[in-house]
């Protein structure tokens, strides 16, 4: 599926990542293929500069970030701006409860849209073990109710009415088999049309106004790419579009084009055709989608590490590579660092890889939870500048901490010597950290 877009990302993320140093002139080159990969993907131009710009531009505003590296950030960037184009979170088929949900399915001629009942309704059945059902609603095609036959193999019950040619009359009698036969859902095929046919268009209107149902289903050929939009705009003036899904995904070279151009319409994409097969669909979930085109396990840990660290938190991240923090943050980022990689990592990234020894980090991280309780009972002014901590204060601080006088001066000892050290580090890095990729 998209072998050749997926190929072209990953190239593009491999030339980052393999940087030893990233300048604007590697992240230029970065963002020259990745637009390349997704127009040959058959995605709107617009949409990939406005991809390309957004990472530009979210890269100049954060500046260095510490904690994560620009790479990671880079990849990670790319991907929430590729799941932004392909509709965000993942939808679902909304079934609602202790009622019969009817699903009107239109779409052109050979979308392949009388197929995908019949997979709908096995998946619904199998996988959402539903009492589902389907009615043959296309009236003009000869061969229509045979297909549902075949699809439906006697595993899913089936309304027709060959004899009757108002597509209208036939849905409306089958909504009332389903309702009598206790289904909680029944998928209705209609005719294919075509958006210039007005005839046809304005029949599903009326089907529409007449039958009232649960949404419609909108089905889509990946093969037309781009042009998905036209016809999803086309279908939506007629019946407002309440979901789409994208068939033939596993052939087509135009599939990247078909689903952001389907996804800026604003119905959600919920499945997606994956080949002839009765059980070949998928549900569609674009961070998935995303994660397969860009290599999977690589960028499911950079995600990871990505949003277990909080903006809030690598700020003070920055802070504290300065030297720039008060007692309270230094607390602060001695209980986020098991979670984010904290202080070993900040100083690892700063060149000559300095660190804190494991044993002196063991010790610190024991003995956090009562170096919380004495922050927490100093004065806003105490926490703010502790060089003002006399004897007086510290004995207040001790007694209202539940701690001994020796511990409030280990803490401030301890705090006072990771500020000089950590500045004295980072003090010849940050000279030139304008340059500095990491």
């Amino acid at each position: 599926m998209l072998e050749n877009i997926s190929e072209r990302l990953q190239n593009a993320l491999r030339f980052i990542t393999r940087q030893a140093y990233v300048s604007d002139k590697e992240i230029a080159e970065y963002l020259r293929e990745i637009q390349r990969a997704l127009i040959m993907g058959d995605v709107d131009v617009r949409l990939v500069i406005q991809l390309t710009e957004e990472i530009k531009k979210e890269l100049k505003e954060t500046g260095e970030e510490y904690g994560i590296s620009l790479k990671d950030r880079i990849t990670y960037l790319t991907y929430q701006g590729l799941v932004k184009i392909l509709g965000g979170e993942k939808k679902e088929l909304r079934i609602i409860p202790n009622q019969l949900n009817v699903f009107v399915f239109m779409g052109i001629q050979g979308s392949g849209k009388t197929t995908t009942v019949g997979k709908i309704a096995h998946y619904l059945k199998k996988n959402r073990n539903m009492r589902v059902g389907v009615i043959a609603g296309d009236v003009f095609r000869p061969g229509a109710v045979d297909q549902l036959k075949q699809l439906l193999k006697d595993e899913i019950p089936l309304y027709s009415n060959t004899s009757k040619k108002n597509s209208i009359e036939v849905i409306k009698e089958g909504i009332e088999w389903a309702s009598k036969l206790g289904l909680e859902v029944v998928l209705v095929d209609t005719a294919g049309r075509h958006r210039t046919e007005e005839s046809l268009m304005e029949e599903m209107a009326q089907i529409i106004n007449e039958v009232n149902p649960t949404a419609t289903i909108l089905v889509i050929d990946a093969m037309i790419g781009q042009q998905a939009r036209i016809q999803a705009e086309a279908f939506n003036k007629v019946a407002k579009v309440g979901y789409v899904i994208v068939t033939k995904m596993d052939g087509s070279a135009k599939g990247g084009g078909a689903l952001s151009a389907i996804a800026s319409v604003g119905a959600p994409i919920i499945f997606i055709g994956i080949g002839e097969g009765i059980d070949e669909i998928e549900e569609f979930d674009p961070i998935k989608f995303v994660s397969r085109l860009l290599g999977k396990p690589d960028l499911e840990s950079i995600i990871s590490r990505v949003q277990k660290m909080s903006k809030e938190e690598r700020l003070r991240a920055q802070k504290m590579v300065r030297g720039r923090f008060t007692i309270e943050e230094f607390i602060q980022q001695l209980e986020s660092a098991k979670k984010i990689g904290g202080i070993q990592n900040i100083l690892s990234s700063l060149p000559g890889g300095a660190r804190l020894s494991k044993k002196d980090m063991e010790e610190l991280f024991i003995k956090v939870k009562k170096w919380r309780a004495i922050v927490n009972s100093m004065s806003r002014e105490e926490r703010e500048d502790v060089t003002i901590m006399d004897s007086s204060r510290i004995r207040r601080v001790a007694r209202g901490s539940g701690t001994s006088e020796k511990d409030v001066r280990e803490l401030i000892k301890q705090y006072m010597l990771a500020k000089k050290t950590i500045k004295k580090i980072s003090k010849g890095a940050f000279r030139n950290i304008s340059r500095l990729r990491l």
